[in-house]
C-alpha cells in the first residue's frame, strides 16, 4: 500500500474539483484530485453552457480564461415565448451592464484539464473503491485502488466535488445531514446538433400548451435544444424528425420557420429535480457543487452555483493555510447555502412558470400566461428576473 500526503484532497475531477484545484495551485496549496472515471468519460458528459459573469471572472482568476474569452459568445438578453409571441428581456440594461456568456461546460472542463496537465499537477483518474475516513477526527484520509494497488492519501481537508451520486455526501452519517428534494414530473429531451443556433444573442425559453422548449447554443455552428417530455419516454421514441417537428410547434412562427435543422450528434433525456443537503461541512469534509445541491436546468444555475461554492471554499482554505485563520472554513456552509437557496428559488420559480404540469391545462395554463404577460410588461419583475439570471453577487448579505 502506497501512502502520500497533501494539504487538500479533492474528490471529483469535474469542473468544480478542477477549478478548486486551479485556485489552490495559484495560492501555493498542495492538493491531489481523485476521480473514479476516466478523463474521456468526464469530457464526454454533455452539460450546461451558460456562464454568469462571476464564473467567467473566476476562470480568469484561475488562469484559464483564454478559452471563454476567445470561444464564448456574450448574451445581453433572453427571450420568452408564450402564446406564439416572442418577448425579449434586456438583461444587460436591467442589471447595469452585466452579461452571461455561452460556453459549454465540456469546454470549461477541457480548459481546466489541459492546464492541469501542462502544470503537471497530480490527478488520479479511474480510481476504484474510493473511501473517506476520519474526517470527523484529526487524521482525515482518502483511500482508493488504482490498477489493483491500494493507496492512501493523508490530508488536512477533503473537498467533496464528486457530484450527486458521489462518495463524499454518501460518507456522511445519515443523522448528520438533512436533505431537501423536489422531483418534477417530467424531463428534458436534449439534442446537440451542428446547426447554427436559432438565436445567437439570447437563450430562448418557450411556454406552450404542448410543453416547454429551450433554444441554446454552444458555438455559432453548434446548437443545444430541449423539449419537455414525460419521464416515461425513451430516447429511441424520438427520431430527429419528430424532435424538430415538436420544438418548432412550441416556438413562435417566425422563429420556427427560420430554425435550421440537421442530424443530432447527441440525444438524451434528463430528469429535473431540486435538491439541497445541509450543512455542507462535516469536520474536515466540505461538499461543493452537485455533491451538495442540484437545480433544474431551467435557470442555468448548476455550474454557476458550483463555481460560487468553489470561490467560497478556495478562499476559506487559502485563509486557513496562509493567514492561519479558520473563520472562512467555519462560515463556508452558511455562506454557500444562503446563495444556494436563492438560486434554488429562482430555478424553481422559472421551472414552475415555463413548464406544463399535470394541472396546467385550462386554469393553470392561463395563470402561467397571465404571469408571463405581467413579467414582460413590468420593469420591476423583469429586473428581478434579470438580476437572478446574470447571477447574484457572492458578497450579498446573508
Amino acid at each position: 500500500m502506497s501512502t502520500s500526503r497533501t494539504q487538500v484532497a479533492i474528490i471529483g475531477a469535474g469542473p468544480a474539483g478542477l477549478l478548486l484545484g486551479a485556485l489552490l495551485h495559484r495560492a501555493g496549496i498542495d492538493h491531489i484530485i481523485v476521480e473514479r472515471q476516466s478523463p474521456e468519460y468526464v469530457l464526454g458528459r454533455i452539460r450546461a453552457g451558460i456562464l454568469e459573469q462571476g464564473t467567467v471572472d473566476l476562470l480568469h482568476e484561475a488562469g484559464v480564461g483564454d478559452g471563454v474569452a476567445q470561444g464564448g459568445t456574450v448574451h445581453n438578453s433572453i427571450e420568452l415565448v408564450f402564446k406564439n409571441t416572442r418577448h425579449p428581456i434586456d438583461v444587460t440594461r436591467l442589471t447595469n451592464g452585466k452579461v452571461v456568456t455561452a460556453y459549454g461546460q465540456t469546454e470549461v472542463t477541457k480548459d481546466l484539464m489541459q492546464q492541469r496537465t501542462r502544470l503537471g499537477l497530480p490527478t488520479v483518474y479511474s480510481a476504484e473503491d474510493v473511501s473517506l475516513h476520519d474526517f470527523d477526527g484529526h487524521t482525515p484520509q482518502v483511500r482508493y485502488v488504482k490498477d489493483g494497488a491500494a493507496h492512501v492519501i493523508n490530508c488536512e481537508f477533503i473537498a467533496g466535488c464528486d457530484g450527486f451520486h458521489g462518495v463524499a455526501r454518501a460518507s456522511v452519517p445519515k443523522d448528520a445531514i438533512t436533505e431537501y428534494e423536489k422531483v418534477y414530473p417530467f424531463g428534458w429531451l436534449g439534442v446537440l446538433a451542428d446547426v447554427p443556433p436559432v438565436s445567437t444573442h439570447a437563450i430562448v425559453y418557450a411556454n406552450s400548451d404542448r410543453g416547454f422548449a429551450l433554444c441554446s447554443m454552444r458555438s455559432p455552428t453548434r446548437s443545444r435544444y430541449y423539449v419537455q417530455c414525460p419521464m416515461s419516454d425513451k430516447v429511441q421514441d424520438w427520431s430527429d424528425q419528430r424532435f424538430w417537428d415538436e420544438i418548432r410547434l412550441r416556438l413562435d412562427p417566425e422563429m420556427a420557420q427560420r430554425m435550421v435543422i440537421g442530424p443530432s450528434i447527441e440525444k438524451s433525456i434528463a430528469p429535473l429535480r431540486s435538491f439541497v443537503a445541509e450543512p455542507m461541512r462535516f469536520g474536515s469534509l466540505f461538499l461543493a457543487g452537485d455533491a451538495a445541491h442540484i437545480v433544474p436546468p431551467t435557470g442555468a444555475k448548476g455550474l454557476n452555483l458550483a463555481a460560487g461554492d468553489v470561490k467560497y471554499l478556495s478562499s476559506a482554505f487559502i485563509e486557513y493555510f496562509k493567514e492561519k485563520s479558520d473563520a472562512g472554513i467555519n462560515h463556508y456552509s452558511q455562506r454557500a447555502l444562503a446563495r444556494i437557496w436563492r438560486a434554488e428559488r429562482f430555478s424553481w420559480w422559472l421551472t414552475s412558470l415555463m413548464h406544463r404540469f399535470p394541472d396546467s391545462e385550462g386554469f393553470g395554463q392561463k395563470m402561467q400566461e397571465a404571469e408571463l404577460a405581467y413579467l414582460v410588461h413590468s420593469e420591476a419583475l423583469s429586473t428581478s428576473l434579470a438580476e437572478n439570471y446574470v447571477g447574484l453577487p457572492l458578497d450579498f448579505a446573508i
